[in-house]
Formats: C-alpha cells, structure tokens, sequence
C-alpha cells in the first residue's frame, strides 16, 4: 500500500508520455491556483511530456482559459485544455438529439450554445434538454427541479458536466451532474459528456501513448481512467478530503473499493 503514496510526480514521470489532467481540485479551487501543482505543468513541459487538461466544466474550453486567466495562470499552459462542453458541442452541431432544445442551467452558461441561439425554445417545445446546471433563482433548490422536470421525462437530457458536487474555496457547490442524477431516479434518460465517460478520452487519446491520469474525483476522474483502462493518481485532499482526512495510509484502498473503483498512486495535492 505504502508504494502506492507518491511524494513526487517526479519520481514516476518517466513512465508516461501524457497526463490527463483535472483541474478544479487540483490545479485550482475555484478561487485560486495551487502553486506546486502549477510546478507540476511547468516540470512536465521541461521534460517534454504532453498533457491535457481535462475539465467538466459545461462551457467551451476558451471559457476556462479566460478563468484560468483571471486566476494569473500562465498562458503556455493553455495550449491543451478540453471540456465537456467541448466535446457536447458537437451533438448541438450535428442536431445529434433533436434539432431544438431547452437550456436548464445559469445564464452564465449561453456561451456553450453560442451561435446555436436559434434552436432554443421553452421546455414545452423542445426535442431535448440541454443540462448545465442548477436555474440561476432557484440555485440547490433541488424539489423546485425535480417539480419542473418531472412532466418532461418522456425527453433525453444532455448532460455536459457529470459532477455532482464541487467545491469553490470552501463552499460545496451542486452541479448538472446532481440534475441529471435526479431525471434519471424518475425515469428520464441522460446522455453524458465528460469523465467518466469515454467521449472525452476519445478526442484527447493518441495513439500508443503511456497515460496517466490525475484528479480528485473517484466517481469522475478515477472511474473515467478504470473505464478507459488508464492508470491514475487520485488527488486526496480534493472533493474527498474529508474521507481521507486522518485516515491511516493502509486504509486508502478501502475508499476506492466502495465506489468500485481503484487507483495507482495517492497524494494530497499534486507535488513534483
């Protein structure tokens, strides 16, 4: 168990080509970076190694490079960012699941259907439901939703962020991954974008690489890398520090196991 708790991404660079990697939660928390994860990238780029970050943000990936910006990251980084809002685009694209959709979510979210303005119609109208999160009046009002959807289920949702949960600075946030989890338990089908699931990899994967993925969601990140058969390093002082907190080393494994997952190597914040 021991072997498997890493001091220095350094010390295992050497066996990969690529790293997959989160970033709220690891790089940062919403409100500000985390310096020795930036070392991370900085390291990784003297080496020569590629890496991508990789986010469940429901936005373009141009809308993290600008709050990375805002978070005083250096712009070499961004030469490799994707989102799930990315990879959901393409279904708005190609009229994948409908031609029209409703938009559940905060405004702050248009920016994903930009240019796709003109297939939005109300709930009553359209052929889907486009999920990125929780109405900006009724944010965490989870009854007011399942009120709102429960007419509805007879329609797909896309889902373009499967978190449930995040976390910004201290204060835990609810994502459209809690949505879709609530259409589901009343019968409705959810299409995801994102970790865990495999499109995302997919459009990200070279051919014959070595890959290593980094996060601190087991549910998203780790699950995502056992699906795809990629090793991983499980960030515990994100989204899980509170099981882990205290825990003794040799009981780490026993959290992987009850969410049916399992990782290669733990740390507490990503270190090189």
């Amino acid at each position: 168990m021991t072997k498997k708790i890493l001091k220095s991404v350094k010390n295992i660079s050497d066996s990969y080509d690529t790293f997959f990697i989160d970033i709220w939660g690891v790089i940062h928390n919403g409100i500000e970076l985390y310096p020795k994860a930036t070392e991370v990238l900085e390291n990784l780029m003297k080496e020569k190694k590629r890496f991508v970050l990789m986010s469940n943000a429901p936005r373009p990936s141009k809308n993290v490079e600008k709050l990375l910006s805002k978070l005083k990251m250096n712009k070499i980084f961004f030469k490799n960012i994707f989102t799930s809002g990315q990879a959901a685009l393409k279904s708005l694209e190609n009229n994948k699941y409908g031609k029209t959709f409703y938009h559940l979510g905060p405004k702050r979210d248009s920016d994903l259907f930009k240019g796709f303005e003109k297939k939005r119609r109300t709930l009553t109208k359209a052929d889907f439901i486009l999920c990125t999160g929780f109405l900006d009046d009724y944010e965490d009002n989870i009854d007011f939703h399942k009120k709102l959807l429960k007419k509805y289920i007879r329609i797909k949702m896309v889902c373009t962020n499967p978190d449930i949960i995040v976390h910004r600075g201290s204060r835990q946030e609810y994502c459209a991954g809690k949505i879709a989890e609530i259409f589901c338990a009343m019968g409705g089908e959810v299409i995801y974008f994102g970790k865990p699931h495999p499109e995302i990899y997919n459009l990200c994967i070279k051919k014959n690489e070595k890959i290593l993925v980094i996060g601190d969601n087991i549910l998203t990140d780790i699950k995502g890398a056992n699906n795809m058969n990629l090793d991983s390093l499980l960030i515990t002082g994100g989204i899980h520090k509170q099981e882990f907190l205290n825990l003794p080393l040799q009981n780490y494994d026993k959290i992987l196991d009850k969410y049916g997952s399992k990782t290669n190597y733990y740390q507490e914040i990503l270190t090189w």
